[in-house]
């Protein structure tokens, strides 16, 4: 039987952006490990699986994947110490967690979000992406207009309004090469997470999405 989350994972994560307390969650920390930890864990574990034959530079694993359920309040104006949703991410192998591109996929109180791409890359790094997409074009765009692609997502993220310094500004790449970051993903109702086609839909929006991630991570790999 295929992963998926239940109606007390939505009751849950409901209730705790209701109640975004310490005491609170630590008094039901029981039903954040069955109703929440453990459905992840699922996840991630049969992503591990099906990555191989599709995406095996990927890394699935609790350690690495699953985000934990508190924040990081030290630099933030908002204290509430918990996340109201659950998280998990599946970074490329030999790069830092947030480095490079990566698949994702989020289960909040109203929505859930799965896709991937490259949030945000440090300056050297987006400079080898952007040099790739000009040297290999038009690569990027095959992957963009794939029909697989385009039948789940579209390019998205954050755009310079002209073509970066270095950069010849007729270069057929050049809203490509514009971009800041990378993105792409779906976002479907909450109810989503408890159906039968939860599992299927997220392995196939991942499968859509990975030559994009494969991409953005080829100037990457093995980069100092």
């Amino acid at each position: 039987m295929l992963p998926r989350f239940t109606t007390h994972t939505l009751k849950f994560l409901r209730a705790l952006k209701r109640n975004n307390d310490r005491e609170w969650f630590k008094a039901r920390r029981d039903e954040y490990e069955t109703h929440v930890r453990m459905p992840m864990l699922a996840v991630i574990e049969q992503l591990a699986t099906d990555f191989k034959r599709f995406a095996p530079e990927l890394q699935a694993s609790p350690k690495t994947s699953l985000y934990r359920i508190y924040r990081d309040t030290r630099f933030s104006e908002d204290k509430t110490p918990l996340k109201t949703h659950a998280a998990a991410v599946f970074p490329w192998r030999g790069l830092a967690r947030h480095e490079g591109a990566g698949l994702y996929f989020e289960i909040a109180p109203t929505w859930v979000w799965m896709g991937g791409g490259m949030y945000a890359p440090q300056p050297p790094q987006l400079v080898r992406v952007r040099t790739h997409i000009a040297d290999t074009w038009p690569a990027i765009h095959r992957i963009a207009k794939n029909r697989a692609f385009t039948r789940v997502t579209t390019l998205e993220g954050e755009k310079l309004r002209r073509v970066p310094r270095g950069f010849p500004t007729e270069h057929p790449a050049a809203e490509y090469l514009k971009h800041r970051q990378f993105l792409a993903g779906c976002e479907f109702p909450a109810e989503l997470a408890v159906e039968e086609d939860f599992y299927p839909t997220l392995l196939s929006t991942f499968r859509a999405i990975a030559p994009l991630v494969s991409f953005l991570n080829t100037p990457l790999a093995g980069s100092d």
